[in-house]
């Protein structure tokens, strides 16, 4: 991605857009032109945001729509660059650096995690494979906090799922400090100590039956919730403290230390700058104060059906792919676990044998809620453009079920096997990697396969390369995009 940015960025003009863009006083050094040709790209639209607040900090209103966790890492990570690069350089580098390692992370924690949830190996690995494809690759590598996301989430979630509770909410905690539908997030701590609750009362266990031990079990279970909800929502709730006393305190005569330029661009735009003389924002008189919903619904106009437009029928077509994906993956599994649906998952499965496996396997059951959830979410209140990113970035479902479909459809892969033994040659490994104990990459072998693969298969591929590919030709030429 980084490589491909670099070129695009080099042979396509940028367009003219009307986007956040912060005047930059001094003047370049010699290593700074360079910089600017090959990383410009990872800059574009909501990453001039994030590079802005890493190098000045929350000294605008609406920069308060994009928490710190991202801009601290790429203003730490900076320090370490020469100082005689300009700022946005050492930034640029920084953001590149730091989401390539981030996303390599995110893999691998994906990888991990589907290995424990589908408990189907060569499934996870495709997932994974996939994931490095992402429709929302351009933004894993620009300076957004999709990345960090993605690797706070997947991490989260995986150690959920191992049993280690304190280390999984540290995580969550950390993800809803980078972005703030890390919220949402406490629902898979309350799924998973409802559902033991619920296991226990069905094991047929005297004690637990007991109407005291049961209150007092009950009562535990509020009051562990309750901690959960409040340590993932600690660091979202402190930069919303952080910004009343930025915006709603007294003034601190701040203007004085702002370039003249960036006040003027504030002054211009309407931008309410921190610290300086005037009205405090409405948002500070209420009951409680919120600066992230005030200013999504102030400057970005986010609401629900506040998109619904018929100017913004070509961005619901650009969100289409994704969201008939996750429509689809939350229908096959509701059509193929009735029953566990309708009981969430609480009730003891009374068939024998070994639970199914795969996608569409019990343990999958909180994941399939939480994308579907996110995707009614995205779909009716926020611009819907963004849905592709918004799903990638927080959720396994999307590569799931593309591994899942893959799977299940792709001949060329079930002739070479699955995790479990079936007949034809394997295509686990490929001649120069026998002896080497390494895997075949399954999306490469289906690629140089084109013709014979099915339908379904190339327009999964499709969907994933096409929007991949388009994502690094236009957003990094600030071209509109998801």
């Amino acid at each position: 991605s980084l490589v491909s940015q670099a070129v695009f960025n080099l042979l396509i003009p940028d367009h003219s857009a009307d986007a956040f863009s912060p005047p930059r006083p001094g003047s370049p050094g010699p290593w700074d032109a360079p910089v600017e040709r090959l990383l410009g790209g990872l800059g574009r639209w909501d990453a001039e945001h994030f590079l802005f607040i890493a190098e000045r900090g929350y000294l605008l209103e609406h920069s308060c729509a994009f928490l710190p966790l991202f801009p601290l890492s790429l203003r730490a990570l900076a320090c370490l660059w020469p100082p005689q690069l300009q700022p946005r350089s050492r930034l640029l580098l920084s953001a590149a650096l730091l989401n390539w390692g981030l996303s390599v992370l995110a893999a691998a924690a994906l990888y991990a995690l589907g290995r424990a949830v589908l408990r189907r190996r060569r499934e996870a690995f495709l997932a994974a494979l996939l994931f490095s494809l992402s429709p929302a690759g351009v933004f894993m590598a620009a300076a957004y906090s999709e990345s960090m996301f993605a690797f706070l989430a997947f991490s989260a979630m995986w150690q959920l799922e191992k049993g280690q509770s304190w280390l999984s909410g540290l995580l969550f905690s950390l993800a809803s400090g980078a972005r703030a539908n890390g919220l949402v997030n406490a629902g898979f701590f309350l799924y998973s100590r409802s559902k033991r609750f619920a296991l226990q009362l069905q094991g047929g266990s005297a004690p637990i039956r007991k109407l005291p031990l049961m209150w007092r079990q009950v009562l535990s279970l509020a009051f562990s919730a309750a901690l959960v909800c409040a340590g993932i929502s600690l660091p979202f709730a402190l930069f919303q403290y952080y910004a009343y006393v930025r915006f709603c305190g007294p003034s601190t005569g701040l203007d004085q230390t702002v370039p003249e330029p960036l006040l003027q661009l504030a002054r211009d735009k309407g931008y309410r700058v921190a610290g300086v003389d005037g009205a405090k924002p409405p948002w500070c008189s209420q009951s409680f104060p919120v600066v992230y919903s005030y200013i999504q619904d102030t400057y970005w106009n986010v609401g629900f059906l506040r998109y619904f437009e018929l100017r913004q029928i070509p961005n619901f077509l650009l969100a289409l792919p994704v969201t008939f994906l996750g429509s689809w993956a939350a229908w096959t599994y509701v059509r193929t676990n009735p029953r566990h649906c309708l009981t969430l998952g609480l009730e003891k499965s009374e068939e024998k044998g070994k639970p199914r496996d795969g996608f569409c396997g019990p343990a999958a059951f909180v994941y399939v809620v939480h994308a579907t959830a996110l995707l009614a979410f995205g779909f009716s209140c926020m611009h819907v453009q963004v849905l592709t990113r918004f799903l990638g970035s927080s959720s396994p479902i999307l590569y799931w079920f593309s591994a899942h479909l893959l799977q299940e459809h792709e001949p060329l892969l079930r002739s070479a096997g699955t995790d479990s033994p079936t007949s034809g040659k394997p295509l686990g490994k490929s001649p120069s990697s026998r002896g080497k104990g390494t895997r075949d990459n399954l999306v490469v072998r289906l690629l140089l396969n084109w013709r014979v693969i099915t339908p379904l298969s190339k327009s999964l591929l499709g969907f994933f390369l096409g929007y991949w590919l388009l994502g690094l030709i236009l957003h990094c030429n600030f071209f509109p995009w998801t």
